[in-house]
C-alpha cells in the first residue's frame, strides 16, 4: 500500500484542504477551463490521476466512465463519500503515478486527467509517472494536465514560493522552470501544447494537452 513518506500528503483537515485550494488557486477558473479542454463524451473512459477528494470527478458527473487514482487512502475515503453524495459512479484505486499502467491495464482508458500532482513529486517520479500514463492510454488517447508550470514573471515566481514552502523546493522547482512539456515529449507524447496560463495567488497554473500517437513511437514503460 502507498506510504505517506512517498508523497506530499494533503493537510490533516480535509475540509480545509478543499477550501484552501479554492481560495488560493482560482479553482473555479482553472477547473472550468480544464473541463472544457477535456471535453468529456459519453463514450469516453476517463481516469483522474491524483484525484484527491474527487472535486474534478464530481464535475465530470455522468458524462463518461470514470476512474480515480490517488496514493492517500484518507483522501480516497473522502472522495468516495463526496462522489456517492453527488450520485457520481467512479471506480477508485489507491496508487502512485508510476503505478498507473498496471492500475489501468485492460480498462481501455482514452483520456487521462492529472491536476496539481506533478509539482508535488520528485523528478524521478514525474518521469516514471508520465511514462506509465503513456503506456496506460489507448493509442490516440489524450493526456490533460493542470499544474503549476513555467513561472514567467517576477510576481508569479514570488507567489509560487508559497507552494514551494509547503511542497518543497526540490520537487516544485522543475515545474517552475517549465519542464513538464519536455518530460511529456520524452515519454513519447506528441502534439504537446500549453493551452492556457492562469495567474493565481500562488503562482501561475498552466493547462497542457498531449496525444499518445495512434501508431509507432511507443516509448512508454514495458
Amino acid at each position: 500500500m502507498p506510504n505517506e513518506r512517498d508523497f506530499t500528503p494533503a493537510m490533516r483537515l480535509l475540509w480545509a484542504y478543499d477550501l484552501t485550494v479554492a481560495a488560493f488557486t482560482r479553482e473555479r477558473t482553472w477547473r472550468g477551463a480544464f473541463l472544457r479542454q477535456l471535453d468529456p463524451r459519453p463514450s469516453d473512459i476517463i481516469a483522474d490521476i491524483g484525484c484527491g477528494t474527487g472535486s474534478f470527478l464530481a464535475l465530470l458527473g455522468r458524462t463518461a466512465k470514470l476512474i480515480g487514482v490517488d496514493p492517500d487512502d484518507r483522501i480516497l475515503r473522502c472522495a468516495r463519500r463526496k462522489l456517492e453524495a453527488a450520485g457520481t459512479v467512479v471506480t477508485l484505486k489507491p496508487g502512485y503515478l508510476r503505478d498507473v499502467r498496471a492500475l489501468l491495464a485492460g480498462t481501455g482508458v482514452n483520456k487521462i486527467a492529472c491536476s496539481l500532482v506533478f509539482h508535488q513529486v520528485s523528478l524521478t517520479e514525474k518521469r516514471a509517472g508520465l511514462s506509465s500514463i503513456y503506456s496506460a492510454l489507448s493509442p490516440g488517447g489524450e493526456l490533460h494536465v493542470a499544474d503549476y508550470g513555467l513561472q514567467r514573471t517576477r510576481l508569479m515566481r514570488r507567489l509560487f514560493r508559497i507552494v514551494q514552502h509547503g511542497d518543497g523546493y526540490e520537487n516544485t522547482q522543475p515545474n517552475a522552470d517549465g519542464i513538464l512539456p519536455s518530460l511529456m515529449k520524452e515519454a513519447g507524447f506528441a502534439q504537446v501544447k500549453e493551452t492556457s496560463v492562469i495567474p493565481t495567488l500562488t503562482g501561475s497554473i498552466s493547462l497542457y494537452q498531449a496525444i499518445r500517437p495512434a501508431a509507432g513511437g511507443d516509448h512508454g514503460l514495458r
